[in-house]
């Protein structure tokens, strides 16, 4: 550990930053790797659904959550955001600790990053805090440590993510698209999910998808959603249908009603639909709420900014 920093006393007493939930528009799933994780190549889309990070300085670490998942989300060292906020003091060797208050909107365990966004917006917050002279590919440093989505949570907008996900490279894209989202009842666990994965493969199932020329080149000119939608895939689709059969059903709703293309949002259960336009992601989330297919149906647009002070 390094020797512990002074912070200066013009630093802000309390730091707010608004963090969005990801999308994966393109999932491909490697081989296992000695280290445990699998090889991907993903290509990310930030979206308008965000949670709220305010900190504070204080002896210790401490998290209190409202909203989504209030009650429910560990309040110790479990919570992504606590290992957050002590791997950056320990990093930049901060004494002392942070009150955090997260304000959820984003599920939990549904495939959008929400624990992953809490922790990103926490590391820009408490550099911020602290007065730390860190540049974002610093944070990225440590972000990387901590999970496979969260550097991108830092990132946001759209990139291309290699690695097991946490090498994220901005990708240009124009346009702005819509997305319903529909977020099921319970979670579905990642390891599971990438197990079956791996079972599929032995039974001669699915293969790894790992050219994103045509979709990259699509989002870079701004391509319409009939243009887009074909080229949207997720490797892990199949296994979590197979783990979570009624998703089969979310995903065929969607399509009846119109989708432009349905998708498990990453590892699931929350299934992403891509509709034409505003009128049209209004529309088919009406629908879908009058079926009654999930908890919970959201409109939300993207590409939004990644972790931001507000």
């Amino acid at each position: 550990m390094t020797e512990a920093v002074a912070l200066p006393d013009d630093n802000p007493a309390k730091v707010r930053v608004r963090v969005p939930a990801k999308i994966n528009l393109h999932l491909g799933v490697g081989d296992k790797r000695d280290d445990g994780f699998h090889e991907l190549t993903t290509v990310y889309q930030a979206v308008s659904l965000y949670d709220e990070v305010a900190v504070e300085n204080a002896d210790t670490v401490t998290v209190h959550v409202t909203g989504e998942g209030a009650g429910t989300l560990p309040l110790d060292d479990r919570n992504l955001a606590v290992r957050a906020a002590r791997a950056l003091a320990e990093h930049a060797g901060v004494a002392g600790g942070v009150a955090l208050s997260i304000h959820k909107r984003i599920p939990l365990a549904g495939g959008l990053a929400g624990g992953s966004a809490d922790a990103a917006a926490t590391l820009l917050a408490c550099a911020r805090l602290w007065g730390l002279p860190m540049s974002r590919n610093d944070l990225l440093d440590v972000a990387a440590g901590l999970g496979s989505d969260v550097p991108f949570c830092l990132v946001g907008a759209v990139a291309l993510g290699t690695g097991h996900g946490e090498v994220v490279e901005p990708v240009e894209a124009g346009g702005t698209y819509h997305w319903v989202v529909a977020v099921s009842d319970g979670e579905l666990s990642t390891p599971l999910v990438y197990t079956e994965v791996d079972h599929l493969r032995e039974a001669g199932s699915g293969r790894y998808h790992d050219d994103v020329t045509d979709l990259l080149a699509a989002l870079k000119t701004g391509a319409d959603a009939d243009t887009l939608g074909p080229l949207l895939h997720n490797d892990m689709s199949d296994a979590a249908v197979r783990l979570r059969p009624q998703l089969a059903d979310v995903l065929a709703a969607g399509e009846a009603d119109g989708a432009v293309a349905s998708l498990v949002s990453g590892s699931g259960p929350t299934v992403l639909f891509l509709a034409r336009d505003e009128h049209h992601g209004h529309a088919l989330a009406a629908r879908l709420r009058l079926r009654g297919v999930a908890r919970r149906i959201l409109h939300v647009t993207g590409p939004v900014a990644g972790a931001t002070p507000w």
